[in-house]
């Protein structure tokens, strides 16, 4: 018998996908008619999102579902296993630019969806977005690096958790 939650995080991944299609595909028409039914799909999938209890519930039960180690592992292996770190390209005396690549691309998905609203909300995040858009950095390599913020805080919150689980 599978697990209920991991049904749940299935669906919320379906759904995201064809959220995101919707979206994608909206932007392909102009006739405003058509436009609507896009408009009228996506507001039945937001009515979906938010069935589901809060937007904090629904992010901890897909991390946890993507990588139930969270907590235990040192934040740059969590950064790896998520493919948000920087991967070196070096050979000999070449040094080549670094790229982030692999990882659990569904567990990337949630934390990329996560930090395009906390990006703009939260005070942090949002200093940190502006002090890497002033210094140049490319829009991807912002949210890359807001993603792995954000990770890094959620594998520290959930070592606490599971330390007080110990004692």
């Amino acid at each position: 018998m599978r697990c209920f939650a991991l049904d749940l995080v299935t669906r919320l991944r379906q759904l995201t996908q064809l959220r995101t299609a919707q979206l994608n595909q909206r932007r392909l028409v102009d006739e405003d008619r058509v436009q609507s039914t896009f408009d009228d799909l996506l507001a039945l999938l937001d009515l979906a999102f938010r069935s589901i209890k809060g937007v904090a519930d629904r992010t901890v039960a897909r991390i946890i579902a993507e990588m139930p180690e969270i907590g235990t592992l040192p934040n740059k292996t969590a950064s790896k296993l998520a493919g948000l770190a920087p991967l070196a390209n070096d050979s000999g005396a070449h040094k080549g630019k670094r790229y982030v690549r692999g990882g659990r691309s569904a567990l990337r998905e949630i934390l990329f969806f996560v930090v395009s609203v906390a990006g703009r909300y939260e005070p942090d995040f949002i200093a940190f977005r502006l002090r890497l858009a002033a210094q140049g950095k490319p829009p991807k390599v912002i949210r890359i690096a807001l993603a792995h913020k954000l990770l890094v805080r959620i594998n520290a919150k959930a070592k606490d958790v599971r330390k007080l689980q110990r004692a």
